[in-house]
């Protein structure tokens, strides 16, 4: 499980940006054995925050991880993507992990040049172990790291995470960390296409079990699907259907495809059938996000969702989160990090709790355009409050400061619009709240974890 995630110096993060995933309030656990991390937590802000760009760090040091090794070519440097005017600095990224009752830390720093630094610990009874620390062509190792692993150095390019070539290697040391990292899985949930969802049924296709999963997850959803099923060529409705893709499709279908995923609907009239690609766009999202759920919750991974809200309903979304939440559902451990827009999903949805008072973050971009990741817990939020109204009167902050004149006067073309001005009333609100909360002291949450980084 993931317990926290760092970086610095990627897009619009440039000072270290920390996602904590620890738990900070016992009284919200749920009366099962508390596991080392939650299970979901929710990044809320306004556009251009800087949400999108806390996944985009985590996915570049997944990328570095698997395929640095594959994709890397000799003294071709690091393609990375500092923040503007901090291309000297270095840009880092660590995460601390729970495996199997493992406690782990994994980070490295690159620069334009290659990989400046690399590191791995472990913590057996709570104490720490090196397994190797890297700088630059530097390496130092723990006394129990095995001599297999030292030897995998000379094979190790200095644009190329050693972490990346152990693992090819087989180097079964590092490939607990390796393969958490491999089994993540990221959505965004603002793109889409026909490509994507062909893609999606190849998969329904090969994944046994999956079809009889989605048509329970499609009648529970109350879209008017009554059975997700396979038409087999031959079948009079799979040449209609056919038909009716190509006609839709430049260039038309191969001649390969021997099977299709057909949506059955319910009428009045009685039933109809439609293909992935003739649904609504909320369908698309619902379908999207059911398989990489399916999987896991089957694993107890790590699934992560840019723009949850995208084409679902509020109810829908609640339901996904609830999922994750419920240990019966989900007993393997596995976790949701979401972004989302939708502030409902910060209250309660059908009389129930959606997240809880430390599953809540929220982004922010200060006047020099950097981002600032913080969590609610900063604002010592009582238990019963009402954090979607509050959240949305600017008690939090983390909301897009609208300028009335201007937006109006833009949206109407109007000449001589008004001069912007950077004070609002929903900053002077955010400033008196955390001014309140510093006079009580850190709130539980706001603490970094103790886990070792150079």
């Amino acid at each position: 499980m993931l317990l926290s995630f760092r970086a610095a110096n990627h897009r619009s993060i440039r000072s270290e940006q920390q996602l904590l995933l620890t738990p900070s309030y016992a009284s919200d656990l749920p009366d099962a054995t508390p596991r080392p991390a939650l299970p979901v937590v929710g990044i809320f802000g306004p556009n251009a925050s800087g949400k999108s760009n806390v996944f985009d760090a985590f996915r570049f040091a997944q990328a570095m991880v698997i395929g640095s090794f594959r994709e890397s070519e000799p003294d071709e440097g690091v393609r990375r993507y500092p923040f503007a005017g901090a291309d000297g600095s270095p840009s880092s990224y660590v995460t601390d992990l729970s495996i199997d009752g493992d406690h782990f830390t994994y980070g490295f720093s690159v620069d334009d040049g290659g990989v400046v630094e690399e590191w791995m610990y472990s913590y057996p009874r709570g104490r720490e172990r090196t397994l190797f620390h890297r700088r630059r062509a530097d390496y130092r190792y723990g006394e129990k790291t095995p001599q297999s692993l030292k030897d995998i150095e000379q094979f190790t390019e200095p644009n190329v995470l050693f972490i990346s070539v152990a693992a090819r290697a087989r180097q079964e040391s590092v490939r607990p960390v390796y393969d958490w990292f491999a089994l993540t899985d990221f959505r965004d949930q603002s793109t889409g296409g026909i490509r994507r969802y062909r893609l999606f049924q190849e998969r329904v296709l090969r994944r046994a079990g999956y079809l009889d999963r989605l048509s329970v997850l499609l009648r529970a959803a109350d879209t008017g699907i009554e059975q997700a099923e396979i038409l087999e060529e031959g079948d009079g409705e799979y040449q209609a259907r056919m038909a009716r893709l190509e006609a839709g499709v430049q260039g038309g279908l191969s001649k390969e495809r021997r099977r299709v995923l057909s949506l059955r609907h319910r009428s009045e009239d009685g039933t109809f059938s439609l293909s992935v690609d003739e649904e609504s766009a909320g369908t698309k999202a619902l379908l999207d996000l059911s398989l990489p759920a399916f999987a896991s919750l089957d694993r107890g991974t790590l699934l992560m969702v840019d723009e949850l809200d995208a084409s679902l309903h509020p109810f829908l979304s609640a339901q996904l989160i609830r999922l994750f939440q419920d240990p019966e559902t989900n007993p393997r451990g596995a976790q949701l990090v979401f972004t989302s827009h939708d502030a409902s999903l910060l209250g309660r949805i059908q009389g129930a709790e959606v997240l809880h008072r430390d599953q809540i973050w929220f982004t922010q971009k200060d006047d020099s355009g950097e981002t600032e990741l913080f969590p609610l817990s900063e604002f010592r939020p009582r238990k019963d409050e009402n954090r979607e109204r509050r959240y949305l009167a600017g008690r939090y902050g983390a909301v897009p400061v609208v300028n009335d004149e201007l937006f109006v006067a833009a949206l109407a073309a109007r000449e001589d619009p008004p001069n912007v001005s950077k004070s609002s009333e929903a900053q002077r609100i955010q400033a008196r709240e955390r001014s309140r909360v510093q006079d009580h002291g850190p709130a539980p949450s706001s603490k970094r974890f103790e886990g070792r980084a150079p």
